[in-house]
């Protein structure tokens, strides 16, 4: 009996032995609060942490196996200071001409953006992210979703979250990868997210529960001032409401405020998730945040309207307004 207790003491310590020889040896794990959050999101979720971001870039997530990173501005890539100088690496400029018409500044046709889709390497599978230091990023984004892109990012607060972060950047210019992947869908994957101008027209006098919200200034929706070097009337479709500019989606770091936020100043105007809403500004650009944040939180009735205030106000027989928001909301408020 002693002889076989002593020998599981001895196993028991040869087990001990090679368990504290193994622990040992072993690199220790990084603490999880300095490693960058990895977990994949839903694809509906659009506004993403820079830890996240970098989360991709690390390879540490299921969608770091085909992103592309596009830092959206105005104008050319050379004369893109801020671009040149600092950005994300591995982030593509995308000059936002390239998906809008010239003239009216609208969405360009599936065709077109079926071929920029191509020279930048997506397809409706690719993990797309994006930033910038305006609306334009929110812009870049909303097309990729309207063309079919099932996961579309936006880093929240820009190329200043990354900074701030404490991640590095990178000068110089990066050129895009090409894919001679079909994109896999017929671009506009969702046309019904755009409404033209006669929609809009016939919506605004046939339904009562159709909301067409302006994105702009207070001085631009009472008709101070148009906004834009290049249209020279002010004012506003007359029927529309007030959804407050673009700034008041803004925190003072450049975040994006909470969406219960944004529900609230519209509640103010007359606007909620019942009606059917479509948000438009002067080209396009500021109309496609809160169109995102609706999007992001599961919305189902919200669209866009393309042409905005500049191709609204070159046809002189649509009618116009320049009354306060308070007026504004006056006949669609219970």
């Amino acid at each position: 009996m002693k002889k076989k207790l002593l020998t599981v003491l001895i196993c028991i310590a040869m087990v001990a032995t090679f368990a504290t020889g193994c622990s040992s040896t072993t690199t220790p794990e990084k603490p999880a609060a300095e490693t960058p959050t990895v977990k994949a999101v839903e694809k509906t979720k659009v506004f993403v942490s820079a830890d996240w971001v970098k989360g991709v870039i690390d390879g540490k997530q299921p969608e770091s196996k085909d992103y592309v990173i596009i830092e959206a501005a105005w104008g050319q890539v050379s004369e893109d200071k801020a671009y040149t100088e600092a950005h994300i690496p591995g982030a593509i400029h995308l000059n936002t001409d390239e998906i809008e018409e010239e003239k009216k500044w609208d969405i360009r046709t599936g065709a077109e953006i079926t071929q920029v889709m191509k020279n930048y390497g997506i397809t409706k599978d690719t993990n797309v992210i994006v930033y910038g230091a305006d609306s334009g990023a929110a812009r870049v984004a909303f097309v990729c979703i309207w063309a079919g892109v099932e996961n579309v990012k936006v880093l929240d607060g820009g190329l200043n979250a990354w900074k701030k972060a404490g991640y590095p950047t990178k000068d110089g210019i990066e050129t895009a990868q090409a894919t001679a992947k079909d994109f896999g869908v017929t671009i506009p994957a969702h046309p019904d997210y755009v409404l033209a101008t006669d929609e809009v027209k016939d919506k605004l006098a046939k339904d009562k529960n159709f909301r067409l919200v302006s994105i702009r200034s207070l001085d631009e929706f009472t008709g101070k001032k148009s906004g834009y070097s290049y249209i020279k009337r002010a004012g506003e479709p007359k029927g529309a409401v007030w959804g407050h500019d673009e700034t008041d989606y803004l925190n003072e770091d450049g975040t994006f405020i909470n969406f219960d936020k944004a529900v609230a100043m519209w509640a103010d105007q007359g606007i909620t998730k019942d009606n059917e809403i479509a948000f438009y500004c002067g080209t396009g650009w500021r109309a496609t945040i809160p169109w995102l944040m609706a999007y992001e939180n599961g919305w189902k009735n919200i669209k866009l309207y393309d042409d905005g205030w500049f191709v609204w106000q070159m046809d002189e027989k649509n009618p116009v307004q320049a009354i306060t928001p308070e007026e504004a909301s006056a006949n669609y408020k219970k």
